[in-house]
């Protein structure tokens, strides 16, 4: 059913549900447009408003062929809208849904796409802050690119920086989505530029192995790993490639390259990725991880036997994930000690089918097992040396003569 947004936009079809609100299909002045619509309870937040009303300059005036531009934020009584450019498509995740991973030209040029689209927004003084798949858009009418790839735009810019008021998430909580977080969030640093390049990253690692770098199980767990663990070689890239993943993973956001670096530096490796395959790498299993009584799980996360699946973190907690996964979630800020826990080394390394993870909770039950069996043969050990022992000590005593006896004793006076 058709309703009115503002004074001059139409909304006539839900393209899509998520957790901030719901994307229409709409009429404008201009032509067809995507709206999307923040949940009432956002819309009724008047901080929350003030600060849509002092973004619109910023997410108005970015405009690049890599990211979806905003035409207009709308505020009536209670809708408060975003009116952007109408992209037909899909959104990188539902590909990789579909695929598992990609060739990696493919990936390579989808990312540098979206490094390009980072370099605008970032040299316009805005942090995007939600990298990640869901917030990639494949423009299916637009020309095809290296490897078949269709053009990538990002989309929901602001989104983030608009919901993480101070009151809605105070100095302990983060905002994001917990696979592609970088460290300096999760120590409850400000957010700058160099988060997204560690997001894009990731990205790529996700779009090239079909797996995050440092996901799965418990969301604790996967901030930890982001804080103290090195990521796992890809083999089968070329090395300039993976040197570039590991810089721009690099825990110390210096380290990283600017958006612009990053695009430039993807599109000089495409020729050397011309016709290679997807890469043949085993997923770890993803088993769930001990965590402290007062840790709860949030939304999306569904455990299944020993493995987990993933889902969808709300933004709004109490709203139900959906099919399109616009998710952010909103969490407690680990303290040193916590950071400093868990296993350490090389996160999610490949291993043998049905050996436990390092860290996990099967890991430390054999681990224990094995302790109760050395133990257990220490002890064996212990007994057998001392019984050798009394039976020496014996055999010594049954050969002494009597005048051996009486000379060990002290005489009489």
């Amino acid at each position: 059913m058709a309703r009115k947004i503002g004074s001059r936009y139409t909304a006539n079809q839900i393209l899509g549900r998520g957790s901030a609100g719901t994307v229409w299909l709409g009429e404008g002045p201009e032509g067809p447009v995507a709206i999307k619509l923040l949940r009432e309870d956002l819309a009724s937040d008047q901080e929350l408003v003030g600060r849509f009303v002092q973004e619109r300059t910023a997410l108005l005036g970015l405009d690049h062929p890599n990211v979806v531009s905003v035409r207009d934020l709308v505020v009536d009584g209670n809708d408060l809208a975003l009116v952007m450019d109408l992209v037909r498509g899909t959104d990188l995740r539902t590909r990789l849904d579909r695929e598992r991973r990609l060739a990696p030209e493919a990936a390579v040029a989808i990312v540098a796409d979206v490094a390009d689209g980072l370099a605008a927004a970032h040299a316009a003084g805005v942090v995007h802050r939600d990298v990640k798949p869901e917030n990639v858009l494949l423009d299916m009418q637009g020309p095809l690119g290296p490897g078949g790839s269709h053009p990538a735009l990002l989309t929901d810019f602001g989104v983030a920086k608009l919901i993480d008021s101070p009151r809605r998430t105070r100095a302990t909580k983060i905002i994001g989505t917990p696979d592609y977080l970088a460290p300096e969030i999760i120590e409850g640093l400000p957010p700058r530029a160099s988060v997204d390049i560690y997001a894009l990253a990731t990205v790529l690692y996700e779009l090239l192995a079909g797996f995050t770098p440092f996901g799965g199980g418990h969301p604790g767990a996967v901030l930890r790993r982001h804080v103290t663990e090195t990521v796992v070689p890809l083999p089968g890239i070329p090395e300039e490639l993976w040197q570039l993943l590991v810089q721009c993973l690099a825990k110390a956001p210096a380290s990283r390259l600017r958006a612009s670096e990053l695009g430039a530096r993807l599109r000089e490796q495409l020729p050397l990725l011309a016709g290679m395959p997807p890469l043949d790498v085993d997923e770890p299993d993803t088993e769930p991880e001990e965590e402290s009584p007062e840790a709860e799980d949030p939304p999306g996360e569904t455990v299944t036997g020993a493995r987990v699946r993933r889902g969808s973190v709300p933004l709004v907690p109490g709203a139900k994930p959906d099919s399109n996964r616009d998710t952010h979630t909103s969490m407690r800020v680990p303290g040193p000690d916590e950071l400093a826990g868990g296993a350490r080394g090389t996160a999610r390394a490949p291993r043998t089918p049905g050996a436990p993870r390092p860290g996990s909770a099967r890991h430390r039950a054999t681990a224990r097992r094995r302790r109760i069996t050395l133990g257990v043969a220490a002890v064996v050990l212990v007994v057998a040396a001392a019984v050798g022992t009394w039976a020496a000590t014996s055999g010594d005593d049954a050969g002494a003569t009597p005048s051996d006896t009486r000379n060990s004793a002290p005489e009489s006076p």
